[in-house]
């Protein structure tokens, strides 16, 4: 296994946690602890405050304006819509050459204190470790983890993310 280590840093943006969109993220996921919700009962706990949920950042996407996975004007998509303007069929190469395949795999969180209603977090991104290994099947795996820091208006890291991403390389026969 060879280990690479990066630093490029990318753009950052800004992630405003509003009231209302806490609430909705906590009814998204099914979670219904009133901390999220209700400031009455948030004051009688050991918070003191409403809070988001754990996992709350991922909303951030919403407010990058360069998230891949958002259409953007005159660059093919692959997405639902009524004409998607690529297809998978379009992006295999024509002379059965390698191919890969990239897939998410693992998600860890480091909290530093709770998310609040009224914090605007700036996000920034960078380059972790990447590395590679022979997969079991053949061909080669190829790991990279991007790390995301959630720091809050007064430079207070808040929340640090970590994303493994694996692309696995296959030969045009598989």
């Amino acid at each position: 296994m060879e280990a690479h280590s990066a630093s490029k840093d990318t753009a950052s943006f800004d992630f405003p946690v509003e009231a209302g969109h806490v609430a909705q993220f906590a009814r998204a996921i099914g979670d219904h602890n009133p901390i999220y919700l209700d400031a009455e009962y948030a004051l009688q706990t050991e918070v003191g405050h409403v809070i988001a949920p754990p996992t709350f950042t991922m909303a951030a996407a919403h407010f990058d304006p360069d998230w891949p996975l958002r259409p953007q004007p005159g660059q093919p998509w692959r997405g639902s819509g009524r004409t998607p303007s690529g297809t998978a069929e379009a992006d295999k190469p024509a002379d059965g050459a390698a191919q890969s395949v990239g897939l998410h795999a693992e998600q860890h969180f480091e909290y530093h204190r709770h998310l609040r209603p009224g914090d605007v977090l700036t996000v920034m991104q960078r380059d972790g470790r990447s590395w590679e290994k022979d997969g079991k099947r053949g061909g080669k795996m190829y790991f990279s983890e991007v790390i995301t820091e959630y720091v809050d208006q007064q430079g207070e890291s808040v929340i640090t993310a970590r994303r493994v991403g694996v692309r696995i390389e296959r030969s045009g026969g598989q």
